[in-house]
């Protein structure tokens, strides 16, 4: 998103749920987060945590407040809770793009390893990230289950092999870049009325020598 004026873009990163977040359901904080008419909302992890890592630990349910979080039906709700609010937001004008960055567990581990290797890069190594990689068939099978039940014309997921970070990053641009084509988006056209008085406000600069007093 470097090439975009950052007046026009804002990003979010949601992190773990805060004690005011975990009040409300799991949609409010990233309803709270979309971005004004004319502006472009970047996520950086999403609402889908809530049927992906919580998946994973159904333990964290219990501090969320739900009448029944022991219930396997959960799951089907927060699809359809999900489908149904990109839906409202795709029917008033929000253009919708998910993106799945496909990681290969033997490409992780190297990452991993380049960062434990590299003192410059050890900010970079979470613990628990590494000990999430012992979830990692139970995480593939959320994921799959998550695009396949959420994906839609008006919102559609995009899983783009990330291994190789040049591939990658070229094709998430191009999915970018041809929907930012097909906005059709022009500068603003001011009105007759505006157009007609520009020549007289020219002259008016141009026969201005000093402040006045």
């Amino acid at each position: 998103m470097s090439g975009v004026n950052p007046a026009g873009c804002q990003v979010f990163s949601f992190k773990k749920p805060s004690a005011e977040e975990l009040d409300h359901d799991f949609l409010w904080r990233t309803n709270r987060s979309l971005p004004e008419r004319g502006r472009i909302g970047v996520f950086n992890r999403s609402h889908y945590e809530e049927v992906l890592v919580v998946r994973v630990h159904p333990e964290y349910l219990a501090g969320q407040g739900l009448p029944d979080p022991t219930s396997e039906r959960i799951w089907d709700q927060r699809f359809r809770s999900i489908l149904e609010w990109e839906r409202h937001l795709a029917a008033n004008g929000t253009i919708i793009l998910k993106f799945f960055l496909n990681v290969s567990w033997e490409k992780q581990r190297k990452r991993f390893l380049k960062r434990l290797d590299d003192p410059n890069k050890h900010w970079k190594f979470n613990k628990a990230d590494c000990d999430e990689r012992q979830h990692w068939r139970r995480y593939m099978s959320a994921y799959q289950d998550a695009l396949n039940a959420t994906s839609r014309p008006h919102a559609p997921w995009y899983s783009i092999p990330a291994d190789k970070k040049p591939y990658m990053q070229a094709a998430v641009c191009e999915i970018i870049v041809e929907t930012l084509r097909g906005l059709d988006l022009k500068f603003p056209h001011p009105s007759p009325e505006v157009l007609a008085e520009l020549p007289a406000i020219r002259e008016r600069l141009l026969a201005e020598n000093e402040p006045p007093a």
